[in-house]
Parts: structure tokens; sequence; C-alpha cells
């Protein structure tokens, strides 16, 4: 018998598309074999620059995506109650007739009767921009309720972020702290980076209560508390100080450590920085003895001490500051060993490596660059200590300042953009805060002066009335959350169902799984969506829904717009949004339709457009009322957002021959396709390293559009912006909190990094409550709508509650057995097994393996809507109190980490519990 010949080299298909990947947030490149207008294979484009060839499960399995059961087919109404999922399909005329009028009929009495809340959906750069058209303040994105905290508090901080916007040096670094990092964001680019680390020896500390994927290979894993990140990184601090282990040179060069404070207690000044009559900020000149503008060169500030200007203000340095608060032994290694779980003698040998691998091997690379003073360095001095952070250290109601106390443990050490630390991502650094404030006055055609989205400079820039009361649903940009930079979607469906902040007609939502898996208090959730007035009619009067697929949201909207997959559309990855680029280069990207649609659906963005058209908003149509753009992708061709700068940043001009900025180039899609589906611009070598004050990438940057001025970017130690929200607190400017809100303002609103338990820890009792309860994402697996996957469900398609021995052994729990596990809201049933890979004091599963029975296509005895559960009924979506949200007091960034809960073995069950009623099979 001979062998079997094996054509292994043989294409799966006949073409090749190459087009970038939605199943996760890392926007990879791939290359999809089509073979008689069918997906065969997906696999990794070798050249793009975001994963080189590399794919995960999550990508390949894109195939199953694309040709799941549970998309959805036509353009459907609701012919049932909210909920009970029967419908009747209709033609697009209808549906676009029908939200036509509903929105018009918004806008005509007022633009914030509309809600318009996005998802996981990569096309905030047009959803944003729509948003603005139409008029309503009330618009907000997937991140205020995933990653908030990370973004405000890095870009308050740094100009720049930890998440998609920045990224260890994986050449050059010795020690990486991985802090709350999970798989599922820009899992590829990390996994290629931790090999090349890895290769060379350096070492990788986790710091996470779980211990998962990336934790699983790092050499050391440090088992913390939830909620205790912070008060970790400042008994670091702490123990920096105490050893004199600073880089005080890169403090005064980059940083605001030598800018003067005042010292005034109980004036409008106090806190704020000195300032000239210029309004340059001052310091102090260790050789004049004197005050001098702290931008000048050939001066010797000093970072200590009380000095006395001129004018008789009596000052101090942003580091004599933080040397009294981190010196001090409210932050020794002892007071936080008690809240962390970690030991004091742990900490000190953590701090002293981080110091040593920072400072006792002084390296640099010989690459000459020139600073924003015009001075020459011959070469770029290494900090081979690097950090990265995610949504661990980012979903707690003090994650803002734990971010922001990351950050300064990074300063303090000279580890942001050195050769070996943290780098930034174009188009980052920005400006700190960034320049863009949220919309707040509207034109004679009713268009807001700005985006929704934006960033807050002071308490003038709130979304408040007169008597201080939110503008917004949401209560975003309020004194109750300040800088919720991303909007706050964990609160709309509550607020819109009560009226508290005005009425809502009509509520629309893209991508968004808000009655189940993007859901806290899933009880309270459905109820909101569901109830109805005295006169019968439902509280939240019309919902408009768009999703490629049949998710639990779904039953709940009265028309649905069906999406097509990422196959099947064009969108733009752009650097207007969330940008792929990495530290070295610029990058942008491009999904175009690699084999037309085979069910009545369209692109929710092209939809948009054409919404916008009928509705006659500005920006979208002509002077004689036609539809200025086609669909969505002669919006991304011709639109520019300001003169030259489009959503894509490649083969601009009328010859494509400009990058960055350019008029807009009709061939500018082709261009893309023909390049595999990316754009990328490499950075001046000599504009690599220290970003924030490199004169040739700032130059560059500006050039390519994505600065204004070519300006160095001064990094906070201390924010003065936090400080003026105190300063109003305590009664000084023209725009004050209401009288309930000043306490908390005041508290929350430090300009240094401070930690306080979280409030569901601090309010609730922990005899009663004594462990923390975790989601964490399989690596294969993202958000909702990857969990119903096909060939992702062979790896798992169950999850389990997951216990340390000791823990179980406290509990009488064993493997297989069954728990309750209760919170201070609600109590679920589900199945247990044991796991070493835990803090003691911490329970976790997996998240978005738990379904709604029948939706997503899957059958009543699916074992995801069986035995499989969330945590969210467990999750109040206000704070033990009931007085907030339970959110971050600064961003609004929802607090689903700061789960505490008790635990009881039950008898062994079929099911997991609470078993919602199956959803109706879909019409």
């Amino acid at each position: 018998m001979t062998d079997p010949v094996l054509a292994l080299n043989d294409p799966p298909g006949d073409r090749i598309a190459r087009t970038t990947c939605y199943m996760c947030a890392c926007r990879c490149g791939i290359q999809v074999h089509l073979k008689d207008g069918k997906v065969r294979y997906i696999e990794g484009n070798p050249e793009h620059p975001v994963n080189r060839g590399v794919i995960c499960a999550k990508g390949s399995a894109g195939i199953k995506q694309h040709y799941s059961p549970a998309r959805l087919k036509k353009p459907m109404k609701r012919v049932g109650e909210r909920g009970e999922n029967r419908f009747e399909e209709i033609e697009w005329d209808e549906a676009l007739q029908l939200a036509t009028e509903k929105l018009a009929a918004a806008r005509a009495l007022d633009p914030n009767r509309l809600a318009f809340f996005t998802g996981r959906d990569q096309s905030q750069a047009l959803t944003g921009w729509w948003a603005q058209q139409y008029g309503t303040y009330n618009y907000a994105a997937h991140g205020g309720f995933c990653s908030v905290n990370m973004a405000a508090g890095g870009l308050y901080t740094l100009g720049g972020s930890f998440w998609e916007f920045g990224e260890p040096d994986w050449e050059h670094t010795d020690y990486l702290m991985l802090w709350g990092v999970a798989e599922d964001h820009d899992s590829n680019p990390i996994k290629l980076g931790l090999g090349r680390l890895k290769s060379r020896g350096a070492k990788v500390v986790a710091i996470n209560p779980v211990r998962t994927g990336y934790g699983a290979i790092a050499d050391e894993w440090i088992g913390i508390r939830p909620g205790t990140d912070g008060l970790l990184a400042m008994a670091l601090i702490h123990e920096l100080i105490r050893n004199g282990r600073i880089d005080l040179d890169y403090l005064v060069r980059y940083c605001n450590a030598h800018h003067l404070v005042i010292e005034a207690p109980g004036t409008a000044e106090h806190g704020l920085f000195a300032r000239d009559g210029e309004g340059r900020i001052l310091c102090w000149n260790r050789d004049s003895h004197a005050e001098t503008p702290a931008d000048a060169t050939g001066i010797s500030p000093a970072v200590t001490g009380i000095h006395l200007l001129a004018d008789g203000r009596v000052t101090k340095p942003v580091f004599e500051h933080v040397l009294a608060r981190y010196g001090s032994d409210d932050y020794s290694p002892e007071m936080a060993s008690e809240s962390c779980g970690v030991p004091a003698s742990t900490i000190r040998r953590l701090a002293a490596e981080l110091a040593t691998a920072a400072f006792d091997h002084k390296r640099s690379l010989p690459i000459a660059w020139t600073d924003c003073n015009g001075r020459r360095h011959a070469d770029m001095p290494m900090r081979p200590v690097a950090m990265h952070a995610m949504r661990g250290i980012s979903a707690h109601a003090n994650g803002f300042q734990t971010c922001r106390a990351l950050h300064l443990l990074q300063l303090l050490l000279g580890a942001v953009d050195a050769p070996g630390s943290f780098r930034y991502q174009p188009p980052f650094p920005r400006p700190i805060p960034p320049a863009n404030r949220p919309g707040r006055s509207r034109d004679a055609e009713g268009r807001l002066n700005a985006m929704p989205l934006g960033f807050i400079h002071g308490p003038e820039d709130l979304l408040v009335d007169a008597h201080g009361a939110p503008l917004r649903v949401d209560e975003a940009y309020s004194w109750k959350y300040p800088l919720a930079v991303h909007g706050m979607m964990h609160t709309v469906l509550r607020n819109a169902h009560s009226g508290a902040h005005g009425k809502i007609d009509v509520l629309m939502m893209f991508m968004a799984n808000m009655s189940w898996n993007s859901a806290m208090n899933t009880h309270g959730t459905l109820h909101w969506l569901t109830d109805k007035d005295e006169h019968g009619n439902y509280r939240i009067p019309y919902i408009i829904y768009a999703d490629a697929y049949a998710s639990e949201m779904c039953a709940y909207a009265d028309l649905i717009l069906p999406d097509t997959t990422y196959l099947e559309r064009f969108d733009a990855v752009s650097m207007l949004d969330r940008p792929i680029s990495d530290a070295d280069g610029a990058s942008d990207a491009l999904r175009h339709p690699v084999l037309p649609p085979d069910r009545d659906v369209r692109g929710f963005q092209s939809v948009l457009i054409d919404l916008g058209a009928r509705l006659g908003l500005p920006g979208l149509v002509h002077a004689d009322g036609a539809p200025l753009y086609r669909d969505y992708a002669d919006y991304i061709v011709r639109h520019e957002r300001a003169p030259g700068v489009g959503l894509l940043a490649g083969w601009r001009g009328s010859d494509g021959d400009s990058h960055g900025k350019g008029a807009p180039n009709p061939e500018q899609l082709q261009r893309y396709i023909e390049h595999g589906g990316f754009w990328h611009a490499a950075v001046p070598e000599s504009g690599r390293y220290f970003k924030m004050a490199n004169r040739d990438y700032l130059e560059w940057a500006k050039t390519m559009g994505f600065i204004a001025h070519a300006e160095p970017v001064v990094l906070q130690l201390y924010s003065e912006t936090l400080q003026k929200f105190r300063l109003a607190a305590e009664g000084f400017g023209a725009v004050q909190p209401p009288e309930a809100e000043r306490e908390r303002v005041r508290r929350y609103f430090d300009p240094l990094p401070f930690w306080y338990a979280p409030f569901e820890h601090a309010q609730t009792d922990s005899t009663e409550f004594p462990l923390h309860a975790l989601t964490q994402r399989p690596p294969f697996m993202y958000h909702a709508w990857g969990s119903q996957n096909a060939w992702l469900r062979q790896i798992m398609a169950r999850n389990f509650l997951y216990l340390h021995p000791d823990t179980a052994a406290r509990y009488g729990l064993a493997d297989g057995d069954w728990a309750e596990l209760r919170s201070h809201l609600s109590a679920i049933t589900v199945p247990v097994k044991l796991t070493n890979n835990v803090q003691p004091d911490t329970v976790w599963t997996w998240n978005a393996l738990g379904k709604r029975k029948r939706s997503w296509g899957l059958s009543a005895d699916a074992p995801e809507s069986n035995q499989g559960f969330l945590l969210n009924p467990l999750i109040s979506d206000l704070t033990p109190d009931a007085d907030y949200a339970n959110a971050d007091p600064i961003t609004g960034q929802a607090a689903w980490f700061d789960l505490r809960v008790s635990l009881r073995k039950v008898e062994a069950q079929a099911f997991s519990s609470p078993q919602f009623k199956p959803l109706g099979a879909t019409a």
C-alpha cells in the first residue's frame, strides 16, 4: 500500500483578498482565501505591521463568524412585546422611512431626545461626527464601560496612554511589569513582543489577581487583591524615594517636577501653578535665587524647598509635594501589604529590581537627536524598565488615580519614551489635556460646535445647566463624573427610563449588547427596557438597534437594521479613532468587501450616512438637499475633518503622492487595496524616542496632521486640571458644583494620585461579602459576538467559577460542586472548579460565555445558555448606598471589577441560575 500524496502547498482558494480582521481590537492584517465565491481559509498577512503574519484563534475563526447562523438577514420591525423577539421582515425603504420619521421628530423637539450609543464598533470617527451633525449631546462609546480610566489617566498625565496607544520597548527592555493585563486586547503584537523579550532573557512580572495567558509565562506572578494596584504602585514609589532612586534630570527636563505650586490655602490660587505676567509657569532658579520661566534653558531649577516670589507669593515645587505624600508612612510597604495581600518584603524587592534595571547598567542608543530647545544630543540614554497595563487596573472606582499612580512610577524612573521603556505610538503624545473639548453650543442648523465627546480643561467645560445638573442623559461631563471622556453607556438605560435628565424619544444603538453582556444589574436592565407608563407606553419610547447578529439585545428593539459582516463592507481603521500604529511608525488600515452579502443587509456606516442625508443634516447634504456622500466608502475618501485631514492618511492628494495630509484622492481606496489594505509611515529614526520633546518627531507629527503645533508636551506629575475642580468645590471660580457634590469633588480631584478603597469594598460588610469576584475574557474569544462562533465554541462552550483550593476548602467545595454566589444586589448559582491560578481572596470566571436561551442562533440545549453564566446579574449599576453610579467618580468608568460576594455550597443543579425566559424564535 502506497502512502497518499498530500498536496500541502496547493492554495485553498482561487483568489486571495487582503483586508483587516475584526475579531478583536488588534485589527491585524489578514489574507482571505476565496473559492467559488466562498471563504475557504483566513491567514495572517506577513507584510502587515500589526501582526506580521501571526494570526490567533479568533482571527482564523473569522470564517465561522462570517457564516454564523446568528447573522441577521433582513430589516425587521417588532410585532410583539419587547423581549418576546417577535418581528416581521420589512424592506429597507420602510425601515429607513421609519427610522427617519422617528429621528426627525425627536430632532424637531430637541436633538437631545436622541441617545446614540455604540459598542465596540471601531468607527467612532464617523458615529461621533454624525451625532455632532444631528446636534445631540447624548452620544457615547464603548470605552466608558471598558477603558476610559486608562485613556483619561494617561492623556491627562502623559498625553498618551496604555492599552492600544502605547507599547513596551520590546527590543530593549530588561524588566517588564504587566499590570492587570489579560489576553484579549492587542494580543498578537503583545505575543510577538513577549517572544522577543523572553528570548533575550528579560524579566517579566505579572501583577494580577488571576494568572492566565501572559501571566502564565511571566517569570513572577504577584497575586494582588483586586482594586489595590494603585496602592502597590505608591508603595513602590515610597521605596524609590526612600532610597533616592529617582531620575531627577528626567523629571526636570520632561516633566513638571520643578513647576512652582502656590501655597495659599483658602484662596482661589491655592494649588495652581505660579505664572508670570505673560502666563508662563515659573520655577525657582538656584543659580539666580529667583523665579524664572520653567521652560527657560541654561537654568538650575529647584525641585524641593519653599520659595518666596518677588510678589510675596509662597510656593513649593511639584516634586516637594511628591516627596511629602509618598515619602510618608501612609504608603510604606507595611501599610500597603495589609490591603494588597503582597508581602512588604516583596514590595521592597520589586522596587529594588526596578531601580537596578533602570539605573545600574548605563547604556544608550547611538542615535543623535535634537530636543525642542535646539539642543543636540549625541545619543539616547536607556531606561530599560517598561510597564503595560489594561482593564484589570481600569475597571475600578479608583482606577483613574491608579492609572495616574502607574504613570507617576514610570516618570520617577525616567521610563516614558526612553529606549527600553514604555513608548508612545503615533499620533501620541498629544497636548495635556488634548485640545478638543466636548460640544456644547449649536449653530443655526442645529449642529454642535464640536463632537459630543472631548476633553474637559476645567469646570467651565462641563455640560451642566445653571443649577449644576447634568445635561446629558448618562450624566457624563457633569459634576458627578467630570472627566467622562468616553461617555457612560452603563447609565443610559436607567436614566432614559426615569427621565431624570430629560426625555429620550429614540435610543439608537450599534453593536452594543446592552441587555446582556454589557449590562450591569441584568434584572434591572430588562425592566427598564420593557417597563410601561400608566398609559401603556414604553418609558423608553423607541429603540433602533443595528447589529450583524441576533444578540440578546435584538429582542428589545422596535426596529432592527441588519449590518454586514466585516468581510462584506468598507471600514476605516482611522488615525482619528483607535489607531493601529506602532512606536516606530504611524499606521491605518482599510476593510473592503471581499465578497458581496448573500442577505438583504447593509453596512451600518452607510446606513448612517443615508439617514443623515434623509434628515437633511448639515455636512451630509448639498445646499439643494441632495446627499453629499454616496455611501461610507465615498465618505472615507472625500470627507475632511480639517483641511487635508481625512479618515485615512495614506495616498492623499489628487495624484496620491501625499501622506498624512493632502486633498482627497478618488483612487485612495484602490491604493489601499493594492497595498494589502494598510498604510504605514516610519517615524524618522532621530524622532523615535523622547517624542514629547523631540523636535524631529514633533515636526514630523505636525506635517502628518497629528498635532497642530510642534511644541513639547510637558508630562504631568501634578495635575493642575484636577486642582481647578478642587478649588471650585471649595467655593472659588465662576462655575461651582451644587452643594451636594462639593465634598465628593474636593476629595477625589486630588492633583496627585492617591489611593482609596473602591466604593463597593468600602460600603459593604467584608464579613458578609468576604470575596472578590472577577471576570476575564478567554484569549480565544472577544465580547459576546466571538463566543457564538462555532469553531471557538469547540474550545470552550461553558464556564465555571474558579476557586483557589484553600478557598474551596473553607467552604467545603470540591471540583464539580455547585455554589451560590451572592452580592449585595442579587445571587447566582453556578458550578465550580478548583485552580491555583487565583489569589485566595478572589473567585473568577471567563466572561461572555453565558448566553440568553435561544439567542445568537444557538439551540435551546446549548451549554452556553444552560450551564454557562455571567456575573452581570450580581453587579449593581449603583453603589451600595445607591447615591451614584457604580463608577469612578472622576471618569465615570464602570466599576465592574469591584464586585464583592459571599459563597456557599448548594445541591448540584442541571442549569445555572438565574435562567431568564428563553427568547422566542426570530421571525
